[in-house]
């Protein structure tokens, strides 16, 4: 986001020594007092009347949640234009559900109702909406049943179906209407963060622009030269600041292609 020039008040969950991806880390969850002291003194500075959107992502404590919708009500209260944008990390295929016990079901029933914008990956869109997707009318099932329950937009950043090819995979944004789609090429491994970085330069991206394919297209291309670079090296964690012309100005850029409209898709599937 900073590297996008946008002025950004960042509030830490959690203090770890590195992505617990890793299979093992250090250091703690932050208190949820803390947390809130936190976002108080950013309050103090004035500053959420000017403040367009929040973004939420791990949460670390069961607590935090009602912290962090008390910052998106203060938030709203100062500026009605701003938007909540609420990362859903609850698990991942292969390791399933990975953060404590109370924050599947907040992410599933408090905060993506509320959510403005919601950026699930394939697992927890199916936690979210108790679909089991594995084909492209699953997916419409799921997108449909999700703004249903209040998001107007649903960006999925990691899809794979039965239409999708064995060294791709997919990236899905629906406003509810449409639902678009950009095919990457698939590297054969996870690489922890890419969620975190696809869903804040999505919100940076919608907030210029106002149009979810428009938000789509750029941060795919920007997240995929990312994570390029970042095979190239061989590195374990993401190259975002040798890498950080790509998001500026991305190396490569897909195509982005219409998915279907969700009325037409979503009447046969319930």
């Amino acid at each position: 986001m900073q590297r996008l020039g946008v002025e950004a008040w960042p509030v830490n969950t959690v203090a770890f020594s590195n992505h617990p991806g890793h299979g093992g880390f250090t250091g703690r969850v932050m208190e949820p007092a803390e947390v809130s002291s936190l976002i108080e003194g950013i309050a103090k500075l004035g500053v959420f009347a000017r403040c367009d959107g929040v973004l939420s992502g791990y949460l670390g404590a069961v607590g935090t949640g009602a912290v962090v919708l008390g910052a998106v009500a203060a938030v709203r209260k100062a500026n009605p234009r701003a938007v909540f944008c609420c990362d859903p990390v609850i698990g991942d295929a292969g390791p399933g559900l990975y953060v404590r016990a109370g924050l599947p079901e907040f992410m599933r029933d408090e905060a993506g109702p509320l959510a403005d914008i919601v950026t699930p990956n394939q697992f927890e869109l199916e936690f979210l909406t108790g679909t089991k997707i594995a084909t492209p009318d699953d997916l419409f099932a799921a997108l449909a049943r999700l703004h249903a329950r209040g998001p107007k937009i649903i960006l999925v950043t990691s899809v794979i179906t039965k239409t999708t090819p064995t060294a791709s995979i997919d990236l899905v944004a629906s406003d509810g209407h449409i639902a678009h789609l950009v095919r990457t090429p698939r590297f054969g491994r996870d690489f922890n963060g890419a969620g975190d970085a696809l869903a804040a330069l999505f919100l940076v991206h919608y907030l210029r622009t106002r149009s979810v394919a428009d938000a789509l297209v750029v941060s795919a291309s920007s997240v995929f030269g990312i994570v390029k670079r970042t095979a190239e090296a061989g590195s374990r964690e993401l190259l975002l600041v040798e890498a950080q012309a790509e998001l500026v100005r991305p190396s490569e850029h897909f195509r982005i292609e219409v998915l279907g409209a969700l009325k037409e898709r979503g009447d046969h599937v319930g």
